[in-house]
């Protein structure tokens, strides 16, 4: 892959410099659109690695992939052990992929759902049931997204100069290859995580020594 850099420093031209390896930070995550279709075509081709790359984000961030792992019968017959199968079923709400059948349903039981677009990112276009109106539902319904069991996060209290807040928890695990390298929370109020709310943003996490075996020593 070639690209045209910047004007040389005696501002006479451009120069081509070869590129063989592109840190994706595009939110076009399987590079449909026009604008990037010479990188598409030079990942196609094997010209340049892309990290993340198409076919990762399918495998890992798609959210309608939610369906299958908290799916019995799928995960069973997929030859996934009942321990693997019971940690799923307790950490991902139940989870479906809003289809023209079930639009009906899942708007009357809204108030108990949460709504995410399945190629989402940052808690862009996500929507708490019972926050949505019939504008949004009809957004909602022309796109591609998931419903979710609403699950209430949990909170801690921050002391500040004047009293205590309470915060909404966050908690996220930075994995590779298979292993968590880092744990931090993000402390926050409001609909989706953000770092606005006066006492919030990132968090240390503190781990009790019975899973420090499985943490990076940096999260104790």
């Amino acid at each position: 892959m070639v690209v045209m850099e910047d004007m040389e420093a005696e501002g006479t031209g451009h120069r081509e410099q070869p590129i063989d390896f592109v840190y994706n930070r595009l939110t076009d995550f399987s590079l449909q659109l026009p604008g990037h279709a010479l990188l598409k075509s030079a990942y196609l081709a094997g010209e340049a690695v892309v990290s993340p790359h198409p076919r990762a984000h399918a495998l890992y961030a798609d959210k309608r992939n939610l369906t299958l792992l908290c799916d019995v019968a799928f995960l069973r017959a997929t030859g996934v052990a009942d321990d693997v199968i019971a940690t799923l079923l307790t950490g991902i709400p139940p989870t479906e992929v809003m289809t023209a059948e079930n639009r009906d349903a899942m708007w009357a039981n809204r108030r108990q759902l949460f709504f995410k677009p399945a190629a989402g990112y940052g808690s862009k276009a996500t929507y708490r049931g019972d926050k949505v109106t019939k504008r949004v539902w009809e957004e909602i319904a022309a796109g591609t997204y998931v419903a979710q069991a609403l699950v209430a996060p949990s909170e801690r209290h921050v002391a500040d100069a004047k009293a205590a807040t309470a915060l909404k928890v966050d908690v996220r695990n930075y994995p590779y290859a298979g292993a968590v390298k880092l744990v931090a929370a993000r402390l926050y109020q409001g609909q989706t995580t953000n770092f606005r709310t006066p006492g919030g943003g990132f968090a240390p996490v503190l781990t009790s020594r019975s899973v420090e075996g499985n943490l990076p020593a940096a999260a104790n």
